[in-house]
């Protein structure tokens, strides 16, 4: 089983999905007006088909809540995430 977290790298503007310490994948995002916009996320091929993309998603928007921050998902995967888990739909700007 590995290890899994998340953790902000603000200069570079991503949450990083580490797995066993290495980054498996990442959101991009920029901040529009006070809002967290989600532009783009990936996962590293070698770490695909893992679920590593909801489990970004996840811990991403969990952190964003936490922060009390709205959140507009850009990225066609967050989109979708997010309309598939109505659980996140308050975080939605």
């Amino acid at each position: 089983m590995s290890e899994i977290d998340l953790r902000e790298d603000p200069g570079g503007k991503r949450f990083e999905l580490l797995v066993d310490g290495e980054v498996g994948g990442h959101a991009a995002y920029r901040l529009r007006d006070g809002v967290v916009v989600i532009t783009h996320s990936e996962v590293d091929p070698k770490f695909r088909g893992r679920g590593l993309g909801g489990e970004l998603a996840r811990r991403t928007l969990d952190e964003l809540r936490t922060r009390g921050a709205r959140v507009y998902p850009a990225c066609p995967f967050f989109a979708r995430f997010v309309a598939d888990h109505p659980e996140y739909a308050d975080l939605v700007e």
